[in-house]
């Protein structure tokens, strides 16, 4: 990857851009809520298992199918792929997530010019307005995968050094021990055939329920 399309990756996989991803645990304050995750090891078992069993098998094979289309200019592959991602999302707390973050992610890729984000529609999730600016940008998919994946953990990671809470040592302990977790994940993503998609969590599901009434909640899924 040449140094300007690796710049680019770094700017839009930061943490620091300004989308709101550090307002959303995806369930986990809630499965701290509940003491699932108590503890470094318990934090870990979850994040893994969560990339593994999810975002592996869903959310990081639908970004692959988004990447493929927008290389391709096929508009059809575009829409399809992403109102199933949209379709996917099981509750109201996830769904507002991805709309609101894929929103604000679409606003600056057209405030920056880094590509025309009118024909995205309406409600585009964040995966739809990250594979726009990746395909604006020149950046290379692999890398823009492992971007993603890296930026999902590392955010699992900062809402369990707030809230479980781990210092700072161990939260980086922590993510550099998810190094090869996530790329069996991207490994996994790219390789999936449609027939073996999935994202059943009905685990999941209920503990993202469960934090729409949760009560001092600090993020906002």
């Amino acid at each position: 990857m040449n140094a300007a399309a690796l710049l680019h990756l770094l700017q839009f996989a930061s943490p620091a851009l300004p989308i709101g991803g550090y307002s959303y645990s995806q369930g986990l304050e809630a499965a701290l809520e509940q003491g699932l995750v108590r503890d470094a090891a318990s934090a870990r078992d979850w994040i893994a298992r969560q990339l593994d069993e999810v975002v592996a098998r869903w959310d990081a094979p639908l970004l692959w199918r988004l990447l493929r289309a927008f290389a391709a200019g096929d508009a059809v592959g575009i829409r399809g792929w992403a109102d199933c991602f949209l379709a996917s999302r099981d509750t109201a707390e996830l769904r507002a997530e991805t709309v609101q973050m894929g929103y604000s992610l679409a606003r600056l890729v057209e405030e920056l010019g880094v590509a025309d984000t009118a024909a995205l529609g309406p409600d585009v999730s964040l995966p739809l307005a990250y594979a726009c600016a990746v395909d604006g940008l020149g950046i290379p998919h692999e890398e823009a995968l492992l971007a993603m994946l890296f930026s999902w953990a590392e955010n699992q990671v900062l809402v369990c050094v707030k809230s479980v809470p781990l210092g700072q040592v161990a939260g980086q302990r922590l993510l550099l021990s998810l190094r090869p977790d996530i790329e069996r994940a991207a490994a996994l993503a790219r390789t999936l055939h449609d027939d073996d998609l999935s994202n059943w969590a009905p685990g999941l599901s209920m503990l993202s329920m469960r934090h729409e009434v949760q009560h001092g909640r600090l993020y906002r899924s």
